[in-house]
């Protein structure tokens, strides 16, 4: 098999998505401003965001056999991502999500439904596959997997863990990826282990905790990570933005291209922050993903900073 960029790991799921002037108190009623449909979920974003970018990808992971797991799939290959592994689970529901996004500011609120299909699970005939990666990209529905991953790969290929909450395993995949990728919101939602509103020593305290290179998302204020006992912060670029839906994820599927391309830590997290940013100008989180060389010249524009 020819070698994959990025081999993507984890969920699709349906967004409903509903743009608002704000979002309304309860009880309230408030307009509709427009609506649309999109593909969702943060393996099947970051799949599309690499693919758009010029990488070769292939998504794992479950879907249910209804019109939304259809759905899915249509939009996955709208974007040429290989969904040949992608397992339609017989008598199934597709997860759906809905989505409120506030005109004002592009800013979303999302409302899931957890899904009730089968954990992921990668049986041994699709070794060839993991072998085939330069990279793999997990989302956090392959926390599990972490160990068992990392003894099944190729010793040169990179294990990319985008981290949403803590959850059981958690320690096995700290210990497993190379590189880990929590947005600022973990330390807000493990408020037992980390300190509220004390985003830097939270980044340091987390750095202790893993194996390998830790760099945390923060909105549009960028990227900031830890290397060498320094914290170099990446800014957001300014952009116009309409809808925030997917830039986390599109931040994970560039970054795992950007890694399997070569790319150095300070240059991959700019490459990120830029797709991530420019993903932001159209609503849904897929209709805006850049080609590889406007995220690239944007990047250049953008510095690494020393806080």
């Amino acid at each position: 098999m020819k070698e994959l960029d990025v081999l993507v790991i984890g969920r699709n799921c349906i967004d409903y998505i509903s743009v608002v002037d704000r979002f309304p108190l309860e009880d309230e009623k408030v307009s509709l401003n427009a609506r649309l449909v999109e593909g969702g979920g943060q393996g099947g974003t970051s799949a599309c965001c690499v693919s758009r970018l010029g990488g070769k990808t292939a998504v794992i992971g479950n879907i249910g056999d209804d019109k939304e797991g259809e759905f899915c799939l249509d939009r996955l290959r709208d974007f040429n991502v290989d969904t040949r592994y992608l397992k339609v689970m017989k008598n199934s529901q597709t997860p759906v999500a809905y989505l409120f996004v506030n005109q004002s500011n592009g800013k979303r609120t999302i409302i899931y439904e957890p899904s009730s299909l089968p954990d992921i699970d990668i049986p041994e005939n699709l070794d060839h596959l993991l072998h085939s990666a330069k990279t793999l990209s997990l989302d956090p529905q392959t926390t599990t997997l972490g160990k068992t991953l990392k003894q099944r790969i190729r010793p040169d290929t990179k294990l990319i863990y985008d981290c949403e909450r803590w959850k059981d395993h958690m320690e096995e995949m700290m210990a497993a990826a190379d590189y880990f990728i929590p947005s600022s919101a973990f330390f807000d939602s493990s408020s037992d282990k980390f300190e509220t509103k004390h985003l830097f020593e939270n980044i340091f305290k987390l750095k202790k905790m893993i194996q390998g290179q830790l760099i945390v998302t923060h909105g549009d204020m960028g990227a900031y990570y830890p290397l060498d006992d320094r914290l170099y912060h990446v800014p957001a670029p300014a952009v116009p933005v309409l809808d925030t839906t997917g830039a986390g994820d599109n931040f994970h599927g560039a970054f795992s291209l950007a890694i399997s391309r070569g790319f150095d830590l300070h240059m991959a997290v700019r490459f990120s922050v830029a797709v991530a940013s420019l993903s932001c100008r159209a609503y849904g989180g897929r209709n805006a993903v850049p080609d590889f060389n406007e995220a690239l010249a944007v990047s250049q524009k953008l510095s690494s900073k020393v806080v």
